[in-house]
């Protein structure tokens, strides 16, 4: 037995460090776990070794500032993750290993507003299927991480505001899917997800202070504090979409008038173009016209981006954050939304922090939330089983497989 102290203890917990190092980055030289951990280069080496010899890892040869290394990366057939992302309009599901390998994804339409067990029926059948179609073992899913439109409750699970997603209003989206698919599931807004997404693959690299800005049916920031989620004590830290800029404006969902939603959600931009560009209008199809030169819609975005920048200015008044990043549809504009995105933190937000920001367009697109979902997946799942032999193995004794 492992006495608190002894050296068993002390090489099980530098095991444990150097796995987790591993499974929150996808892959690591062995220079970048000793920064990381803050264990000697001597001892990541003899880990990594033993860590090699067990299977848990895999080595393979590489390069870094020019010199040779060693990538450090999970065993591919250690386990997998699945992500699953409800959007407004769409349910997309994602299943990955623990190298930050994706096996398969997939996306179909679905109104998510309608009905909630109809979406998670809908999510329990594309998650059986694309598990078949990997082929893995079942009893191999580590964990899933769960993303939903709307704020979750942080103590209880709940999923909260009747006016985002009625349908939905009191449910625990974790607990539901949990029943169904017989393994941990781990739940998070979207706009979490989506920072999470573009932290760990895309525009947030390297940054440890950010704000991911999701503007859909819905306009909703995930914030990254010191390199982790920052979601408040109640869980609805970054509803940016709910800043007042017109207190005569128009009236928000959530009840209140000119809310930043009101001036840059797709359900009240689009019908400001519908006189002249008819009613079968997307927020897809505006910003493609604008790309291409059409004055209605590049006005429009330009607009778009200028409330969000108001937004961002007082996310930098308070937070000081080093990026922000643009996810949606809106992101595809580029440089029509980001340029006034960035004249607007210019002109409002302290100078200093307006300075340290850049603004940069989101490298995932509309897949940052289900990458996302199998980041948290990832964060969430112990490290301990991983050393004692399979990543699900206690798992699967305990819990029925997917059915």
């Amino acid at each position: 037995m492992e006495t608190p102290g002894s050296q068993s203890s002390l090489h099980r917990a530098n095991l444990e460090r150097v796995v987790r190092a591993v499974r929150l980055a996808g892959s690591l030289t062995q220079a970048e776990i000793a920064r990381t951990t803050g264990l000697s280069a001597a001892t990541v080496s003899n880990i990594v070794r033993e860590l090699k010899e067990s299977g848990t890892v895999e080595v393979t040869p590489t390069s870094s500032g020019g010199r040779r290394a060693r990538s450090v990366s999970l065993s591919g057939d250690a386990g997998i993750v699945i992500g699953v992302d409800f959007g407004h309009t769409h349910l997309r599901v994602a299943v990955g290993n623990l190298a930050h390998q994706v096996l398969a994804e997939e996306s179909e339409p679905l109104d998510v507003d309608a009905s909630s067990s109809q979406g998670f029926d809908r999510a329990e059948q594309l998650v059986n299927r694309l598990i078949e179609a990997t082929g893995v073992d079942r009893s191999k899913v580590a964990g899933v991480g769960l993303g939903v439109p709307g704020p979750i409750d942080v103590e209880s699970g709940t999923l909260g505001s009747t006016a985002i997603l009625p349908g939905w209003s009191g449910t625990r989206p974790a607990e539901e899917l949990r029943g169904r698919l017989g393994v941990p599931v781990h739940v998070d807004n979207d706009a979490n997800l989506g920072a999470l997404g573009e932290m760990v693959w895309g525009s947030g690299r390297g940054v440890r202070d950010l704000a991911y800005i999701k503007v859909a049916s819905g306009v909703g920031a995930g914030l990254v504090i010191s390199g982790k989620i920052y979601r408040g004590p109640g869980g609805t830290a970054g509803e940016i979409g709910h800043i007042t800029l017109d207190e005569s404006g128009p009236v928000c969902r959530c009840g209140n008038r000119g809310c930043l939603e009101t001036f840059t959600a797709a359900r009240y931009v689009l019908p400001l173009l519908q006189p002249s560009h008819g009613t079968d209008l997307t927020m897809e199809g505006v910003v493609r016209m604008a790309r291409d030169g059409d004055p209605g819609c590049r006005r429009v975005i330009a607009d778009v981006g200028r409330h969000i920048g108001s937004g961002v200015a007082n996310l930098c008044n308070l937070l000081n954050p080093s990026r922000v990043v643009l996810g949606g549809d809106l992101a595809e504009a580029g440089e029509l939304v980001l340029g006034p995105i960035r004249e607007s933190v210019g002109r409002y937000a302290i100078p200093s922090a307006a300075r340290q920001l850049s603004v940069l367009p989101g490298a995932l697109g509309g897949r940052a939330e289900v990458l996302g979902a199998l980041a948290l997946a990832l964060s969430e799942m112990g490290d301990s089983t991983l050393l004692d032999g399979t990543a699900t193995g206690s798992l699967a004794a305990s819990t029925p497989a997917f059915t």
